[in-house]
């Protein structure tokens, strides 16, 4: 809620927090995994309400359950947003992370689209293959047999089915789609809008809803699963947390500062938001079904700061973590550590004015629009806060004299960087 982004504002203003100790990098390694654990754990809780949520529009599909399995699934990419910065520099990470954040997608691939989808696409023959409506598929020489479909099915022989990575069958934004339909509205406002009765069985529109039925439920079901997969990767005998921990003080700094660089500067300020507005393209927007996208941005930034800052909290309101790079470089380098903090409080108030408009309609693919002059203003005010963040963080890898670190670029950012 825009409350709870007023109260990690006023963390990061530091009104409400209290001064952290001095930190020695051996905890605040311990911190990272610690806070990683945690947010992981979150998404498992939030997405298994999802499942929940979601059972419960199947058993009785009405407008109030399909709202409040939207509502999860609001509620679920909240944490989940928070662990990206644990992404480019964990390769544990970065090879699961595909199975439930891909996007953007063709989403004819999974339902009925709009005529002016289109019918076929250069670089993807499966891009209106429509498995709900299909149980075989024949395409360009592929055979699919769908006739079950199952979570088995979603992640072995759909996800990015023919080697194209907009084959998205898997994870939240398959998940997105199935809850709210296409957005049709263009850069104007408004959601996607499929109605409930996609899912009754005794009222059906759009046909083949007990297949639809059946997509959903599994994709939630592999969404849990894989969830289940990280957290337990995070443990101590888990493959993150011993790939984590073999890298030493330096590499482990070195991976925490790349994730906070890379997930900033390219993938946020970048791929997700700049892109956008250059192409003036509302499929560009990462949540472009549900007009969520001002959250996940906002919710991305916070995961950066979280590691910065050295604390998390979690959906039940209780903290987690205390040493931090923070307070190590109050300590060592005050005026770079000033920079750094009034970097990442920029950055938040940017996002707040983003979220501000998106909770009264002027959501991210409304701001993009060709010709909206203020809202380019919004977005570049974004945009210019995260690669200022990014040289800040580039600052601390030489003051702690990492080596071999590499931020991730963007083509559609600057090339004088």
């Amino acid at each position: 809620s825009l409350a709870s982004a007023l109260v990690a504002l006023c963390l990061l203003l530091g009104s409400c927090r209290s001064s952290a100790p001095a930190s020695t990098p051996e905890q605040i390694l311990d911190t990272y995994v610690a806070i990683a654990q945690a947010a992981f754990a979150d998404s498992l809780q939030s997405a298994r309400a999802l499942e929940t949520a979601a059972d419960r529009l199947l058993a009785r599909p009405s407008p109030a359950t399909l709202d409040a399995a939207r509502t999860a699934w609001r509620s679920a990419r909240i944490p989940y947003l928070q662990t990206e910065v644990f992404r480019f520099g964990n390769g544990v990470v970065d090879e699961w992370e595909p199975k439930v954040n891909s996007w953007p997608l063709d989403e004819g691939l999974i339902d009925y689209v709009a005529p002016a989808y289109g019918r076929e696409s250069d670089n993807n023959y499966f891009y209106t293959a429509n498995i709900i409506a299909n149980p075989v598929i024949d395409v360009g020489g592929i055979s699919v047999d769908a006739a079950v479909i199952t979570p088995q099915l979603l992640a072995e022989t759909l996800h990015q089915l023919d080697g194209v990575d907009a084959n998205v069958a898997t994870g939240y934004h398959a998940i997105e789609f199935l809850l709210w339909g296409q957005d049709l509205h263009g850069t104007e406002q408004g959601a996607g809008e499929r109605q409930y009765t996609d899912y009754s069985l005794e009222n059906c529109s759009n046909g083949n809803c007990d297949r639809r039925r059946a997509y959903l439920k599994s994709a939630i079901q592999l969404l849990v699963a894989d969830l289940e997969e990280m957290v337990h990767n995070w443990e101590p005998n888990g493959a993150a947390y011993i790939d984590f921990r073999a890298k030493g003080i330096d590499g482990g700094l070195a991976t925490m500062l790349t994730g906070m660089g890379s997930l900033a500067y390219g993938e946020l300020a970048g791929e997700r938001i700049r892109l956008g507005l250059l192409l003036h393209d509302p499929e560009e927007e990462q949540d472009c079904f549900s007009d969520n996208t001002h959250w996940s941005h906002y919710y991305d930034a916070l995961g950066i700061s979280n590691v910065y800052r050295g604390t998390y909290t979690r959906i039940n309101g209780t903290r987690v973590g205390r040493a931090s790079l923070e307070a190590l470089l109050r300590e060592q380098e005050p005026a770079l550590h000033a920079e750094m903090s009034a970097r990442l409080e920029e950055t938040e108030l940017a996002m707040l004015a983003l979220v501000e408009l998106g909770e009264v309609g002027q959501t991210y693919d409304v701001l993009i629009a060709n010709g909206n002059t203020s809202g380019e203003a919004v977005i570049n005010r974004i945009v210019t806060a995260l690669m200022e963040e990014t040289r800040s963080i580039e600052k601390i890898i030489n003051a702690l004299l990492l080596q071999n670190v590499s931020i991730e670029g963007s083509s559609s950012l600057p090339a004088n960087f």
